[in-house]
């Protein structure tokens, strides 16, 4: 059993930075799918930004931002394309909904309705996640190490 672990974590840390990768995409590109396409019940790109705008009294410039990054950079991310700078994108703006929305709120999600809003605990994890590929890069299995492996031969 010992030999098991050592050797998995030992010979394969690209599965690791894929697993990281992968997770932060899979899990945000729902979130862009509603916001830039209107799936998975959400309002689609026109309906976002006035929201993000009007209700939440965001920038235009930041809405779009969030949209793209939600969108594009989860797809990126899910391929291994320019990860450390999405995952800096997607750290950045979530810090940015834990300080404007959800400090006042405590650490714990709104699970049963009971908060005025919602807790900081998911976004955690999304800025540990992302940290993660911030610092290790996409790994072995991505567009990334194809890019750098053609690029630096």
């Amino acid at each position: 059993m010992k030999n098991l672990l050592e050797k998995t974590i030992t010979t394969h840390p690209n599965l690791g930075f894929a697993i990281a990768r992968l997770t932060l995409g899979l899990v945000i590109l729902p979130h862009g799918a509603q916001k830039l396409l209107g799936l998975f019940g959400g309002y689609g790109y026109s309906a976002t930004m006035d929201s993000l705008t009007t209700q939440m009294g965001l920038p235009s410039l930041v809405a779009f931002s969030v949209i793209m990054i939600e969108f594009f950079g989860s797809i990126s991310l899910i391929l291994g394309f320019f990860s450390r700078f999405w995952a800096l994108s997607l750290a950045g703006m979530f810090t940015g909904i834990i300080i404007t929305t959800q400090l006042e709120h405590g650490f714990f999600m709104n699970w049963f309705g009971n908060q005025a809003g919602e807790g900081y605990e998911y976004s955690l994890l999304i800025l540990g996640i992302a940290m993660t590929v911030l610092f290790n890069g996409s790994g072995e299995w991505s567009i990334d190490s194809l890019i750098s492996k053609k690029w630096y031969r």
